[in-house]
């Protein structure tokens, strides 16, 4: 088995994921790069980076789930960090409650919770194993916050900070489970929206870094998670400030 300390990204192949998944690659770890679609991105980012693998797996399934993780065991032997990236939204008005179909609760749910939650079982035997396992979910501040991008969003990551919770007190003292919470997050999918790009005003003008995140903020919170060995079932806020004021 090999000595370099191996971490796996759901959902890396661009925004928060991608930029995790660079960190971790900066910090001298082997890297499996996901996506349920962007292949070539996917595969473009692989080989950017030191040592890394590409596998196109949708983790709200779950034998592709399995399946990624699986590859990953079986290419580097091991798995040292998972990260629960992967996540899907809607932008409904929060008062518009029809527009907030069982079909939409479904699609957020079946990645949001249930990918994450089933990712996280394949992989926990390798987790274990590897004597210093750790998995960091990545959350909202819509998951402790009446704000978000649709209620059934907010909601899916409410149950997603639950649930590191819960993990941590399950399967420690072998794995460590914490989350990070990211305020707005400046990336190709918000830019390109007039609701975030509205809502990244008001963030602007009334956090106190005065400022939407990056990507790479985030990442830098997913890596400190990674490092803090006697810290469980922790969610961090990444907003700068932002849920002090609103």
């Amino acid at each position: 088995m090999s000595s370099t300390r191996v971490a796996l990204v759901t959902g890396s192949s661009s925004g928060i994921g991608e930029a995790v998944a660079r960190r971790l690659a900066d910090e001298g770890m082997a890297v499996v790069i996901n996506s349920a679609r962007s292949t070539e991105a996917g595969e473009k980012i692989a080989a950017s980076l030191p040592d890394a693998l590409y596998v196109r797996a949708d983790v709200s399934d779950p034998e592709q789930s399995r399946r990624l993780v699986a590859t990953a065991v079986e290419h580097y032997g091991r798995l040292d960090v998972l990260v629960n990236s992967a996540g899907v939204t809607r932008a409904i008005p929060h008062a518009d409650l029809t527009a907030a179909t069982p079909e939409v609760w479904r699609e957020i749910f079946g990645l949001n919770v249930f990918g994450s939650w089933q990712t996280t079982v394949a992989a926990m035997p390798a987790l274990r194993e590897s004597g210093e396992g750790v998995v960091v979910n990545v959350s909202s501040v819509a998951g402790s916050r009446p704000t978000g991008s649709s209620i059934p969003y907010a909601v899916s990551k409410a149950a997603l900070e639950h649930m590191t919770r819960l993990l941590a007190a399950a399967v420690g003292p072998e794995v460590r489970v914490n989350a990070v919470a990211p305020g707005l997050v400046e990336t190709a999918w918000t830019q390109g929206s007039d609701f975030f790009a509205a809502i990244a005003r008001q963030v602007a003008e009334v956090a106190p870094l005065r400022r939407v995140g990056r990507p790479e903020d985030v990442a830098e919170a997913v890596l400190s998670m990674v490092r803090a060995t006697y810290t469980t079932g922790h969610v961090l806020m990444v907003d700068g400030g932002g849920t002090l004021v609103r």
